[in-house]
């Protein structure tokens, strides 16, 4: 009996050493990602991966598939089945899907709205902003990442979107019925109501529409034309209209199954190298501005100001279509809370102002994320 018993207890020693040995074992988890190699966003992710290597004392090992695994259309599904494990998720190419996240992320227009001190730090601002936003007040948004197999982790967004086009468009006049490939409803509304067409279209798709005439000018922002590999077929870039940001960015959604299985160490690292890109893209893109700018004119393009009479039309389009975008939303998407909703991202979007004025580098924008949101999620119950 004694023999048995000195048995038992040794196997399940034996057993418990075993479950930490596979416990302590490295994991490898895929990253897909839309944007193609060498761009600024497939840099953020290698840094992203680097970083959660180091907080996780190589326990968690990301391979960055920059498009490869999966292009921006097929990343929901993607992560949702599993293909992925972390997926760079642009939630407007699926309105569906997610309507609360996707009404916050394209009121960005409002930043047309706001005083001096925004300019040139918008995306950091308002990624600052709806990252919060989305943890601390937006349930439903939580429930449609939950409905798609999702953790969210935080949110990316770009500098300004502008005109970037294949002839010059400065003015009302030049906009009527030229085509603009959009990635929002907010630019689409815009585009129709100063006379333009708007078209959709993943971005992965714009370089050969520019081209061949399908459409005349695609709206993003300036280091895009690089990233995107737009240069060789754009002419004239229009800055100042139509604002706003992109800012509707999963940037590291997690598989839920995924997440689940990590520990509460892992999860942690996970959520502390998940301040690296959200800071990473919008600092850098307000850096590169005008970087790329001089690339499109070194090649014989030029750089436009927005006609005054344009810009101040877009503003007083911006203004109203944060009544307008609610109806949208409700109408189309079926967001019953979306007046409450902007009403209470405003001032958290005016604090973020204030908080990312003094930032000079995208460390210090990683830390001011990481204290003023990251940290205080609750790894224990957060997506549990």
């Amino acid at each position: 009996m004694q023999l048995m018993k000195k048995l038992l207890v040794t196997g399940a020693v034996v057993a418990s050493l075993a479950v930490g040995s596979m416990s302590a074992q490295a994991r490898d988890l895929r990253y897909a990602m839309g944007f193609p190699p060498g761009s600024d966003s497939d840099k953020a992710g290698q840094e992203y991966a680097a970083t959660l290597k180091k907080l996780s004392g190589g326990d968690l090992n990301v391979k960055i598939y920059p498009l490869s695994l999966l292009n921006f259309a097929e990343t929901s599904a993607g992560l949702r089945d599993g293909i992925t494990d972390i997926g760079y998720l642009l939630a407007p190419y699926f309105p569906s899907e997610y309507p609360h996240f996707n009404l916050l992320a394209e009121s960005s227009m409002q930043l047309l709205t706001m005083d001096e001190r925004v300019r040139g730090k918008e995306g950091m601002a308002y990624v600052g902003a709806l990252t919060e936003f989305v943890f601390t007040k937006c349930p439903e948004c939580m429930n449609e990442f939950g409905k798609q197999n999702q953790v969210f982790t935080g949110a990316a967004g770009s500098s300004p979107y502008y005109l970037n086009c294949s002839k010059p468009v400065r003015n009302e006049a030049e906009l009527k019925g030229k085509r603009l490939r959009v990635a929002g409803s907010h630019w689409s509304r815009w585009a129709r109501a100063m006379g333009a067409q708007p078209v959709t279209m993943s971005s992965n798709e714009a370089l050969e529409a520019l081209k061949q005439g399908v459409v005349d000018c695609v709206v993003v922002s300036i280091p895009e034309l690089t990233n995107l590999g737009l240069m060789e077929a754009v002419s004239d870039v229009t800055v100042g209209v139509p604002g706003g940001i992109f800012a509707g960015t999963g940037i590291s959604q997690v598989n839920t199954k995924v997440w689940r299985s990590l520990s509460k160490e892992q999860r942690q690292a996970m959520l502390r190298a998940g301040t690296v890109m959200p800071a990473y893209i919008p600092y850098v893109y307000h850096q590169r501005e005008k970087e790329v700018l001089a690339m499109v004119t070194k090649k014989g393009g030029k750089v436009h100001q927005a006609d005054p009479a344009l810009l101040q039309k877009t503003r007083e389009f911006a203004t109203q279509d944060m009544k307008t975008i609610v109806d949208f939303f409700a109408k189309t998407h079926g967001v019953k809370r979306g007046e409450e909703m902007l009403a209470q991202f405003r001032p958290v979007l005016e604090k973020w102002v204030g908080l990312v004025q003094k930032v000079d580098s995208r460390e210090k924008l990683a830390d001011i994320y990481w204290n003023e949101i990251f940290s205080k999620v609750d790894v224990n119950t957060y997506g549990m």
